[in-house]
């Protein structure tokens, strides 16, 4: 079996960018999924899920340039897990996709 994940979604807003080392950067940008589907009562309903994204690389210089607030994209890579001790000394988990590819398929704009 592999870690893969494979998302349509719209960004919540345009990535924010660390850079660090001589030329290396990290972009984290969440994005939405919305599921639409019938209830047992026959009623439409959607089902939003927000997603963490990190971005390394390359592909963090890209998404930088390209990826803005709203617009629709395609994203692949896998499912990482870490944890963390927040400021009160309490252990934090969380769950990120490592991006490795991404395409935009639309802009906000361009949908209206």
């Amino acid at each position: 079996m592999r870690n893969k994940v494979q998302l349509i979604g719209n960004l919540g807003n345009a990535p924010e960018v660390k850079a660090f080392g001589e030329n290396g950067k990290v972009a984290r940008v969440g994005i939405a999924t919305t599921e639409r589907y019938k209830n047992t009562k026959g009623e439409f309903v959607s089902e939003t899920t927000w997603h963490n994204l990190v971005i390394w690389g390359k592909q963090a210089e890209n998404a930088e340039k390209l990826m803005t607030k709203g617009a629709e994209v395609l994203i692949e890579g896998k499912i990482v897990n870490r944890n963390y001790e927040d400021k009160d000394g309490i252990k934090r988990y969380i769950s990120e996709i490592k991006v490795d590819e991404f395409i935009m398929l639309a802009t906000k704009e361009s949908r209206h």
